[in-house]
């Protein structure tokens, strides 16, 4: 039976109407997953993380060192000293996975620094032939009243540049964590992870930090300084109410990823 054209479909609006609602199944995914997290605490706290293996976390895995070959040294059945202890009474630092350290971040950075840059050039060139073997009589035939022989060539330029830039950083943390030996590596290097939470009414403030220690940088305290952690992983950060305000729409964020211009 042949279509009635009346109630046809235009084959544009058929294809607009397929981009649009494809395009709607695209988004939807971003939108939900952008929303998943502000989802959780709508009308009440945030839900804290709960507590996992900490070798598991993503700042613990996938630790990749070249290593010295680990050494095969024997312990003399009759002596109480053993090769590769550090001393010979007992030491309660970490030293093994499961053990607790504690990372103290003392951060009190300032920098300062102004450059400013020009720069400029003139040049100028000028050129002529009054004699040239009595041709340049001819000029004035060939082109009179706008020929002159003594000012043939007048050439100008310049040019100037200028730039400056400012950079003015300060930082200063204080705190605190508890962090867990997730390995041992063959070189006797500890790799650490830890993770704390704090809610303050509806606001969860988070902190992390991840990386590989030297037990000889652990402090009789049991303690470690920051900075002699290598490859260290430090954020601090939080969810919530008011992170949230401070965070443009997902419909905005989108929009900014996507838009090229």
């Amino acid at each position: 039976m042949p279509r009635d054209p009346k109630n046809a479909i235009p084959r544009t609006g058929l294809n607009r109407s397929l981009k649009a609602r494809a395009g709607s199944l695209l988004l939807a995914p971003l939108l939900l997953a952008g929303c998943a997290d502000r989802l959780d605490h709508l009308g009440k706290a945030p839900s804290m993380t709960p507590i996992e293996n900490p070798s598991q976390q993503a700042e613990a895995t996938g630790v990749s060192m070249p290593m010295p070959q680990r050494s095969t040294q024997m312990r003399q059945p009759a002596s109480l000293w053993e090769a590769d202890a550090r001393g010979f009474l007992r030491d309660l630092r970490a030293t093994k996975v499961g053990d607790i350290v504690t990372v103290v971040v003392e951060m009190a950075e300032e920098a300062q620094i102004s450059n400013q840059t020009t720069r400029s050039r003139a040049g100028s060139e000028s050129a002529g032939v009054p004699n040239f073997l009595g041709l340049e009589s001819k000029l004035n035939s060939v082109l009179p009243n706008a020929v002159d022989p003594e000012n043939l060539i007048n050439l100008n330029s310049s040019g100037s540049s200028s730039g400056s830039g400012a950079v003015n950083r300060r930082e200063n943390i204080s705190l605190q964590v508890a962090a867990v030996v997730t390995s041992v590596l063959p070189n006797g290097n500890l790799v650490i992870a830890g993770r704390q939470e704090m809610r303050v009414n509806y606001e969860l403030r988070e902190l992390r930090i991840a990386g590989v220690i030297r037990p000889q940088d652990i402090s009789t305290t049991n303690t470690v300084s920051y900075e002699k952690i290598a490859e260290a992983r430090i954020a601090y950060g939080g969810r919530g109410q008011l992170t949230d305000l401070q965070q443009p729409r997902v419909g905005q964020q989108v929009l900014d990823a996507i838009l090229p211009f």
